[in-house]
């Protein structure tokens, strides 16, 4: 996913950041960067996600980005979970792994994850 960084938080190597889809914080794990540096990067979900309470069916439509609080909002569309309980959200087009448990969830429906912790690693092309 391509991104913008908006500025640095409170925590140790954490960035605001913009991207097509809108804007969020997480966790850089690369190299310094400034604000105003663009970036491809890789998201990954650390926590482990329970279906129902931090996944569940979007009001809308859509994909995007946004932040509530202390909570990082992802919608997209649920596109897999397989038994071991690895998932997939696809989100404009990039797919986003994590690890979740709970009852089952329609695949293909469109879902918002709520995290508190978004790791950002830099894609070399």
């Amino acid at each position: 996913m391509n991104i913008k960084i908006l500025g640095t938080g409170l925590k140790r190597d954490e960035v605001f950041f913009e991207a097509a889809t809108g804007k969020g914080r997480g966790i850089w794990c690369g190299p310094p960067v400034e604000p105003g540096d663009e970036a491809v990067v890789e998201f990954e979900l650390p926590a482990l996600l329970m279906r129902w309470v931090d996944i569940v069916p979007a009001d809308q439509e859509g994909h995007g980005i946004r932040m509530e609080g202390n909570e990082i909002v992802l919608t997209g569309v649920l596109d897999n979970i397989e038994e071991d309980g690895t998932g997939c959200l696809q989100l404009d087009g990039e797919l986003i792994m994590f690890e979740c448990l709970g009852e089952p969830m329609a695949l293909g429906s469109v879902v918002e994850v709520r995290t508190r912790e978004i790791r950002l690693y830099p894609v070399y092309l």
